[in-house]
């Protein structure tokens, strides 16, 4: 049965509730990754029994539905202004701190069809961002996955960034300068002329100032496709 069908009994006693389930089990896994998220490891964190929980989910899949429609509630993008532009931007960045703050999210979006009731809200803001777009639907629709898988690689990139630099205990500065002697070395073989322009003369931009730029570019090359 579809998870978001089913109907739930009241909380009993001093058992946990559906909401504090959710919650807990977010907040361990933006700690320590979503394969720390367990329902035992859910239960301990409330000092409860597993059994508890089984009257309101039956499952671990179960859980994680429920985890990623909460996260979902939390970052609704706001309503359209119906210039199209500024507001599929403001559902980009919405959508990019969300996934940065929750960093086990994207995968989960990716990998298993969202439909609770947030994440339906989530596609009808999205949706009415692009509505002055193109009014025809399927434009609309695809001018909506084209930001969004934008903003999905782009955010995997400045997370991946991030874990690198913890898992080296290296600051950004540090860790540049381990590589630099094996970077030179390869630049001045000759092999990457391209690699090397890019390295010496462009500038180096920061993640906001990346994904700015990387936004402009897709939504510049929407408006050429604009019905």
């Amino acid at each position: 049965m579809i998870v978001w069908s089913q109907e739930h009994p009241p909380r009993r006693g001093n058992a946990p509730g559906l909401p504090e389930i959710v919650a807990a089990a977010v907040a361990l896994a933006d700690r320590e990754g979503l394969e720390a998220v367990s329902l035992r490891r859910v239960a301990t964190a409330l000092r409860s029994g597993t059994a508890s929980f089984y009257r309101v989910l039956d499952s671990r899949d179960a859980l994680l539905d429920r985890m990623v429609d909460a996260v979902l509630g939390q970052h609704i993008p706001p309503e359209a202004s119906g210039k199209w532009r500024a507001d599929l931007a403001a559902v980009a960045r919405n959508r990019r701190a969300m996934l940065c703050a929750h960093p086990w999210l994207g995968a989960e979006l990716a990998g298993r069809p969202a439909i609770g009731p947030n994440a339906l809200m989530h596609h009808e803001r999205a949706l009415a961002a692009a509505a002055g777009y193109a009014d025809d639907p399927t434009a609309a629709s695809s001018a909506v996955e084209t930001v969004l898988a934008y903003v999905l690689g782009a955010a995997a990139r400045e997370l991946a960034e991030t874990r690198t630099r913890r898992r080296s205990g290296l600051t950004h500065e540090q860790w540049r300068t381990t590589v630099a002697p094996y970077l030179q070395q390869a630049l001045n073989s000759g092999t990457y002329p391209h690699l090397a322009r890019m390295v010496h003369q462009a500038t180096d931009l920061n993640a906001d100032e990346r994904f700015e730029r990387g936004l402009a570019c897709i939504l510049a090359g929407l408006a050429t496709q604009a019905p």
